[in-house]
């Protein structure tokens, strides 16, 4: 790139096929970003570099790769070493369980680019297991499994739209343990250590969302201790985050169901962490109303 330019920002998009991988490209091209869909992966740096001649008309290039591209897991970290000498490289990976991808796979009557002669499930399985090493290594990880376009393309969004306010873009998410702990959680924090109001018939109809559970909940023995100390533990931990250019975190906040405690302290854990400097925040309840 030409002296003094723009630092060019460099997105590959990866993940599962059927994922998102597709609507994830279109909210970036809708944002500005340059997207080019099923990229070879030894094109990748000629296309940054070509962009790179391009000046400060491009860039922002976002190239999505899937698993067909055959040595880019082998040849990505030598790839972004490369790159990363005049671009800031970032890896963005989407996810899915096994049941998202079949159900979508079945809907649109499409077989699985790997499965072959064998099953749906065998040719997930086998993605999956080439997935592995990028999916460790990249910088944002997202699970689609329950959201529908339009909210992955929200997702991707707020953690790409340019001049939105810095720092990191905090979800607080509460969910039930026997639901499965949430694939796409940076923490877990497990609230299972305060009684259960489930046990108490008044409040067993009513959720965390209600006064008389929350009150219930952030009156326990240990409750406020302990979100005093953990809000303590996640400044140090959100500004590192922001350091390392990490602008999106996920925390898990779980119960049994994910019906009060759960649900109760991750209201109250977002409301402390909106007064942090340089942090967005936002509450989903995974699991809310499932039982």
């Amino acid at each position: 790139m030409a002296e003094g330019s723009e630092r060019q920002e460099v997105l590959i998009v990866t993940g599962m096929s059927g994922a998102g991988r597709s609507t994830a490209g279109n909210a970036l091209e809708d944002l500005g970003w340059y997207v080019v869909d099923n990229l070879p992966p030894q094109m990748l740096r000629p296309l940054v570099e070509l962009a790179g001649r391009a000046g400060s008309n491009l860039p922002r290039i976002a190239a999505i790769v899937d698993v067909r591209g055959g040595r880019l897991f082998s040849d990505l970290a030598e790839t972004i070493e490369m790159l990363s000498s005049s671009s800031t490289v970032r890896v963005m990976f989407l996810d899915a369980t096994d049941a998202a991808l079949v159900r979508r796979f079945e809907q649109v009557r499409r077989p699985h680019p790997l499965q072959g002669n064998g099953t749906l499930l065998d040719g997930i399985s086998e993605e999956r297991a080439r997935m592995l090493e990028i999916r460790e290594k990249s910088d944002f990880v997202i699970d689609t499994s329950d959201l529908n376009i339009h909210q992955l393309a929200t997702v991707v969004t707020e953690t790409f739209a340019p001049g939105g306010t810095p720092g990191v873009k905090t979800t607080v998410m509460s969910f039930g343990f026997k639901y499965g702990v949430p694939t796409d959680a940076d923490l877990i924090v497990d609230m299972r250590f305060l009684p259960n109001p489930f046990w108490i018939p008044e409040l067993r109809s009513q959720n965390g969302l209600d006064d008389s559970v929350r009150s219930f909940v952030l009156a326990q023995e240990g409750a406020q201790e302990f979100l005093d100390a953990y809000v303590r533990a996640l400044e140090p931990v959100l500004a590192g985050y922001q350091r390392e250019n990490k602008r999106h975190a996920t925390i898990a906040v779980g119960c049994t169901g994910g019906k009060h405690r759960s649900v109760a302290a991750a209201e109250e854990l977002a409301r402390r962490l909106s007064s942090l400097p340089s942090v967005a925040t936002s509450v989903k309840h995974r699991d809310l109303g499932r039982e």
